[in-house]
Protein backbone atom coordinates (compact mmCIF):
# COMPACT_ATOMS: atom_id res chain seq x y z
CA UNK A 1 0.00 0.00 0.00
CA UNK A 2 2.79 2.26 0.86
CA UNK A 3 4.13 2.99 -2.68
CA UNK A 4 7.95 3.47 -1.89
CA UNK A 5 11.01 1.13 -3.00
CA UNK A 6 13.64 0.97 -2.08
CA UNK A 7 14.86 3.57 -0.84
CA UNK A 8 15.24 6.22 -3.14
CA UNK A 9 14.94 9.71 -0.85
CA UNK A 10 12.14 11.09 -2.98
CA UNK A 11 9.62 13.52 -1.30
CA UNK A 12 5.92 14.02 -1.76
CA UNK A 13 4.42 17.47 -0.98
CA UNK A 14 0.72 17.85 0.01
CA UNK A 15 -0.73 21.19 -0.40
CA UNK A 16 -3.74 22.44 -0.24
CA UNK A 17 -5.27 25.05 -1.94
CA UNK A 18 -5.80 28.32 -0.46
CA UNK A 19 -8.88 30.09 1.00
CA UNK A 20 -12.77 30.71 -0.55
CA UNK A 21 -15.49 32.09 -0.04
CA UNK A 22 -16.94 28.60 1.48
CA UNK A 23 -14.18 28.31 3.56
CA UNK A 24 -15.04 31.13 5.22
CA UNK A 25 -18.69 30.05 5.41
CA UNK A 26 -17.85 27.13 6.83
CA UNK A 27 -19.51 25.45 4.07
CA UNK A 28 -19.16 21.74 2.30
CA UNK A 29 -17.02 22.61 -1.17
CA UNK A 30 -16.78 18.70 -2.06
CA UNK A 31 -16.17 18.64 -5.41
CA UNK A 32 -18.19 21.84 -5.78
CA UNK A 33 -15.69 24.25 -8.31
CA UNK A 34 -15.26 27.16 -5.81
CA UNK A 35 -12.78 29.87 -6.56
CA UNK A 36 -10.11 31.40 -4.43
CA UNK A 37 -10.76 34.62 -2.37
CA UNK A 38 -8.02 37.36 -2.69
CA UNK A 39 -7.17 36.09 0.20
CA UNK A 40 -6.62 32.60 -1.03
CA UNK A 41 -5.08 33.38 -4.19
CA UNK A 42 -2.56 36.09 -2.05
CA UNK A 43 -1.60 32.73 0.65
CA UNK A 44 -1.05 30.71 -2.58
CA UNK A 45 1.38 33.36 -3.47
CA UNK A 46 3.50 33.62 -0.15
CA UNK A 47 3.20 29.42 0.14
CA UNK A 48 4.55 29.19 -3.61
CA UNK A 49 7.51 31.15 -2.75
CA UNK A 50 8.69 29.16 0.11
CA UNK A 51 7.30 25.67 -1.57
CA UNK A 52 10.12 26.91 -5.03
CA UNK A 53 12.83 26.70 -2.36
CA UNK A 54 12.69 23.09 -1.97
CA UNK A 55 13.10 22.71 -5.53
CA UNK A 56 10.05 20.21 -6.62
CA UNK A 57 10.60 18.60 -9.88
CA UNK A 58 6.93 18.12 -11.52
CA UNK A 59 3.35 19.48 -9.78
CA UNK A 60 0.32 17.66 -9.85
CA UNK A 61 -3.36 19.06 -9.10
CA UNK A 62 -6.85 18.85 -8.84
CA UNK A 63 -8.70 20.03 -12.07
CA UNK A 64 -10.84 21.91 -9.60
CA UNK A 65 -10.04 25.93 -10.17
CA UNK A 66 -9.17 26.41 -6.17
CA UNK A 67 -6.64 24.13 -6.66
CA UNK A 68 -5.26 24.81 -10.36
CA UNK A 69 -4.96 28.61 -9.43
CA UNK A 70 -3.18 27.29 -6.33
CA UNK A 71 -0.87 25.23 -8.07
CA UNK A 72 -0.25 27.86 -11.05
CA UNK A 73 1.34 30.32 -8.20
CA UNK A 74 4.17 28.01 -8.14
CA UNK A 75 4.74 26.95 -11.54
CA UNK A 76 5.13 30.69 -12.42
CA UNK A 77 7.98 30.85 -10.21
CA UNK A 78 9.42 27.10 -11.19
CA UNK A 79 8.79 27.15 -14.87
CA UNK A 80 7.06 23.93 -14.62
CA UNK A 81 4.33 22.71 -16.17
CA UNK A 82 1.15 21.59 -13.87
CA UNK A 83 -0.72 18.51 -14.81
CA UNK A 84 -4.56 18.52 -13.58
CA UNK A 85 -6.25 15.23 -12.70
CA UNK A 86 -10.02 14.62 -11.86
CA UNK A 87 -8.85 12.29 -9.62
CA UNK A 88 -6.91 14.25 -7.11
CA UNK A 89 -10.77 16.32 -6.51
CA UNK A 90 -12.36 16.70 -3.06
CA UNK A 91 -14.63 14.32 -1.55
CA UNK A 92 -17.98 13.84 -3.26
CA UNK A 93 -20.80 14.62 -0.60
CA UNK A 94 -23.63 14.79 -2.63
CA UNK A 95 -26.80 16.63 -0.53
CA UNK A 96 -23.80 18.18 1.97
CA UNK A 97 -22.55 19.85 -0.53
CA UNK A 98 -23.01 23.59 -0.29
CA UNK A 99 -24.52 23.06 3.43
CA UNK A 100 -22.88 24.92 6.26
CA UNK A 101 -21.36 22.96 9.09
CA UNK A 102 -24.73 24.19 11.38
CA UNK A 103 -26.42 22.72 8.80
CA UNK A 104 -25.00 19.40 8.30
CA UNK A 105 -25.89 18.86 11.89
CA UNK A 106 -28.90 19.92 12.01
CA UNK A 107 -30.52 17.75 9.16
CA UNK A 108 -27.96 14.77 8.82
CA UNK A 109 -26.53 14.39 12.36
CA UNK A 110 -26.49 10.50 12.90
CA UNK A 111 -24.75 10.57 9.52
CA UNK A 112 -21.82 13.15 10.54
CA UNK A 113 -21.71 11.15 14.39
CA UNK A 114 -21.13 7.96 12.70
CA UNK A 115 -18.21 9.37 9.88
CA UNK A 116 -16.80 10.80 13.21
CA UNK A 117 -16.58 7.59 14.83
CA UNK A 118 -14.48 6.33 11.84
CA UNK A 119 -17.47 4.47 10.35
CA UNK A 120 -17.59 4.20 6.35
CA UNK A 121 -20.35 6.78 6.03
CA UNK A 122 -21.20 8.06 2.17
CA UNK A 123 -22.08 11.42 3.53
CA UNK A 124 -24.77 13.10 1.74
CA UNK A 125 -25.05 9.73 -0.67
CA UNK A 126 -21.40 10.54 -1.92
CA UNK A 127 -18.28 8.79 -2.15
CA UNK A 128 -16.58 6.31 0.48
CA UNK A 129 -13.35 8.00 2.11
CA UNK A 130 -11.47 4.36 0.86
CA UNK A 131 -13.17 5.73 -2.71
CA UNK A 132 -11.66 8.86 -2.45
CA UNK A 133 -8.21 7.20 -1.29
CA UNK A 134 -8.71 4.38 -4.55
CA UNK A 135 -8.67 7.31 -7.25
CA UNK A 136 -6.33 10.17 -5.94
CA UNK A 137 -3.78 7.80 -4.10
CA UNK A 138 -2.82 5.71 -7.68
CA UNK A 139 -2.43 9.20 -9.72
CA UNK A 140 -0.07 10.68 -6.83
CA UNK A 141 2.12 7.43 -6.89
CA UNK A 142 2.50 6.66 -10.29
CA UNK A 143 3.47 10.71 -10.53
CA UNK A 144 6.42 10.07 -8.01
CA UNK A 145 7.49 7.00 -9.36
CA UNK A 146 8.50 9.40 -12.34
CA UNK A 147 11.05 10.87 -10.09
CA UNK A 148 14.81 10.71 -9.91
CA UNK A 149 16.15 9.81 -6.27
CA UNK A 150 15.78 12.43 -4.26
CA UNK A 151 12.84 14.04 -6.33
CA UNK A 152 10.11 16.06 -5.08
CA UNK A 153 6.77 15.92 -5.90
CA UNK A 154 4.20 18.73 -5.16
CA UNK A 155 0.33 17.52 -5.28
CA UNK A 156 -1.93 20.22 -5.05
CA UNK A 157 -5.37 19.04 -3.85
CA UNK A 158 -7.96 19.36 -0.66
CA UNK A 159 -7.99 19.05 3.09
CA UNK A 160 -9.86 15.51 2.96
CA UNK A 161 -8.38 13.68 -0.53
CA UNK A 162 -5.14 14.62 0.75
CA UNK A 163 -5.60 13.39 4.39
CA UNK A 164 -6.91 9.94 3.09
CA UNK A 165 -4.28 9.95 0.39
CA UNK A 166 -1.68 10.09 3.42
CA UNK A 167 -3.67 7.42 4.93
CA UNK A 168 -3.87 5.18 2.17
CA UNK A 169 0.16 5.76 1.44
CA UNK A 170 1.14 5.23 5.07
CA UNK A 171 -0.81 2.17 5.73
CA UNK A 172 -2.76 3.66 8.16
CA UNK A 173 -6.19 1.56 8.97
CA UNK A 174 -9.15 3.67 7.67
CA UNK A 175 -10.98 4.62 10.67
CA UNK A 176 -7.48 6.15 11.62
CA UNK A 177 -7.16 8.71 9.13
CA UNK A 178 -9.23 10.96 11.23
CA UNK A 179 -6.34 11.64 13.45
CA UNK A 180 -3.95 12.97 11.03
CA UNK A 181 -6.19 16.30 11.74
CA UNK A 182 -6.69 19.04 8.96
CA UNK A 183 -4.61 21.31 6.95
CA UNK A 184 -4.98 25.14 7.18
CA UNK A 185 -5.70 26.59 3.73
CA UNK A 186 -2.42 27.05 1.50
CA UNK A 187 -0.67 24.24 4.01
CA UNK A 188 0.92 21.08 3.15
CA UNK A 189 2.00 18.00 4.49
CA UNK A 190 5.51 16.34 3.48
CA UNK A 191 5.98 12.41 2.91
CA UNK A 192 9.19 11.26 2.71
CA UNK A 193 10.60 7.62 1.52
CA UNK A 194 12.40 5.56 3.69
CA UNK A 195 13.62 1.72 4.02
CA UNK A 196 9.70 0.80 4.74
CA UNK A 197 8.22 2.79 2.64
CA UNK A 198 6.10 6.49 2.89
CA UNK A 199 6.35 8.29 6.24
CA UNK A 200 5.04 11.37 7.20
CA UNK A 201 8.03 14.06 7.83
CA UNK A 202 5.87 17.22 8.10
CA UNK A 203 1.89 18.22 9.00
CA UNK A 204 -0.22 20.91 8.27
CA UNK A 205 3.09 23.25 7.56
CA UNK A 206 3.53 26.64 6.28
CA UNK A 207 4.65 30.31 7.58
CA UNK A 208 3.00 30.27 10.42
CA UNK A 209 -0.30 28.36 12.50
CA UNK A 210 -3.50 29.17 10.98
CA UNK A 211 -6.83 27.99 12.01
CA UNK A 212 -8.13 25.14 9.83
CA UNK A 213 -11.15 26.15 7.88
CA UNK A 214 -13.53 23.33 6.57
CA UNK A 215 -10.84 21.11 6.44
CA UNK A 216 -12.88 18.98 3.48
CA UNK A 217 -13.36 21.11 1.66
Amino acid sequence: MNGAKGGRGRRIVLWRHGQTAWNLEQRFQGDTDIELTETGLGQARRAARLLAAMEPDAIISSDLRRAADTAAELAALTGLTVTHYDGLRETYAGVWQGLTHQEILARHGEEYAAWKRGEPVRRGGGELETEVADRAAPVVLAAAEKLADGGVLVVVSHGGTIRTTIGRLLGLDPVSWESLGGLSNCCWSVLGEGVRGWRLNEHNAGTVPEPVLGDDT
